[in-house]
């Protein structure tokens, strides 16, 4: 137990870094001149990090189990991602610190997934993976005003070298607490290596699943992480501290959404359908959005509250694509899945950068916001379209 809530901090802390840029988006536009471009690519970096590393962390797990993968991760390239930004003295040097820190990061999550997989049933493995994303998500929560108010009374590098401090303290903590499960592999077991993943890629049940793995995450995470500070900033001329509180409630958002898909399954005894209902109302928010950019900051305010709300089914898809997994690829199983909702989250961040650059218009930002909006409404609606034609899972359905 206190390896799993050593765990479950370290997920905290990787919530918190691929979403507090927003936040800091006046501080380092004055103090280092980054622009929206650069911040666009210093948040996508760090997905795409994140997600690259899933293959070298799947092998791992199955190798080497998740108490020395996630350790060695977090305390090195984490704590040391954390350092190097608060040490930065230009913007590339925040684009290298967040592909560093993102790396950190890669492997906390799915070390959890990987030791719920070998060790409690396919029927509670939604509820456990949404109730731990749901915890973690208060990493979003920390990140949006308390990090606001941090950074206006220590400083954003003071803070940031705390944070550093912390995450190798929690990577250290990780090498002392976790048991990895019986039967993880060790010692180079597994020996199918990468190529455990084209076995994985040729399973045509998960075809279907993986566009909206890769994309239900994106809108609220490319909002809450990203462009939720600069849409309030030239829009609405919100400050640090309106732009806190309002990533705030979405982030709360998150959160609760997380834990409220978990039981869902279990009690509509299906995932698809759950998965399908929940992404349909985000998507109308989004639309909703891209149709009326400009409405006053309370509306805007709840509206991205329902996206971040519908935008947590991770764990529910997650499970889905779980119970399709064969037993000797577990680790590289929900890596793989882990890959496609990151990496998709982070290839829309680069995409987004280009879509507002190309969209602005000058004297007139709503309309750079409105071409973002419609442009996560239309993605988000082919993966829900694709998703249509995958096979259901339900609870009580053990793996193929």
């Amino acid at each position: 137990m206190a390896g799993l809530a050593a765990l479950a901090i370290g997920y905290i802390l990787s919530q918190f870094y691929r979403s507090f840029l927003a936040v800091l988006t006046p501080s380092l536009t004055a103090e280092l001149g980054i622009s929206k471009a650069e911040l666009s690519m210093a948040s996508g970096a760090w997905f795409i990090s994140f997600a690259l590393m899933q293959f070298v962390v799947g092998v791992s797990l199955d190798r080497y189990g998740p108490r020395r993968t996630a350790a060695f991760l977090l305390t090195v390239c984490g704590g040391g991602g954390a350092a190097l930004f608060a040490a930065a003295p230009d913007p590339m040097t925040i684009i290298v610190a967040m592909t560093l820190n993102g790396a950190g990061c890669s492997a906390v999550l799915m070390a959890s997934v990987f030791i719920f997989a070998k060790s409690y049933s396919p029927a509670r493995l939604a509820i456990l993976i949404s109730g731990l994303v749901g915890f973690g998500t208060m990493g979003n929560v920390i990140g949006s005003a308390p990090m606001a108010a941090a950074a206006a009374a220590f400083g954003w590098r003071g803070v940031m070298a705390g944070l550093s401090i912390f995450t190798i303290l929690t990577g250290l903590a990780i090498t002392f607490l976790v048991r990895d499960p019986e039967d993880a592999s060790r010692g180079g077991a597994g020996g199918q290596g990468f190529g455990g993943y084209l076995e994985l890629m040729r399973l045509r049940v998960l075809w279907p699943i993986l566009p909206l793995t890769a994309l239900n995450y994106a809108p609220a995470a490319g909002i809450r992480g990203l462009w939720a500070g600069p849409y309030l900033a030239d829009v609405y001329g919100a400050g640090a501290l309106l732009i806190g509180q309002v990533t705030l409630f979405m982030a709360l958002a998150m959160s609760v959404g997380s834990f409220l898909y978990g039981p869902l399954d279990t009690f509509f005894r299906t995932r698809k359908w759950v998965a399908v209902g929940g992404n349909a109302v985000g998507l109308a928010a989004i639309v909703w959005l891209a149709v009326f950019p400009v409405t006053g900051v309370a509306a805007t305010t709840i509206v991205l509250v329902v996206i971040g709300l519908c935008g947590a089914s991770y764990g529910l898809l997650m499970t889905h694509g779980r119970a399709f997994l064969p037993a000797h690829l577990t680790g590289r199983g929900v890596t793989l899945l882990n890959f496609f909702s990151v990496g998709g989250a982070g290839v829309m961040q680069f995409a987004t950068g280009g879509v507002v650059a190309a969209s602005a218009v000058p004297g007139q930002p709503a309309i750079a916001y409105q071409t973002l909006f419609i442009f996560y409404a239309l993605l988000l609606a082919t993966a829900v379209a694709i998703y249509l034609f995958c096979r259901d899972a339900p609870p009580e359905m053990r793996r193929a």
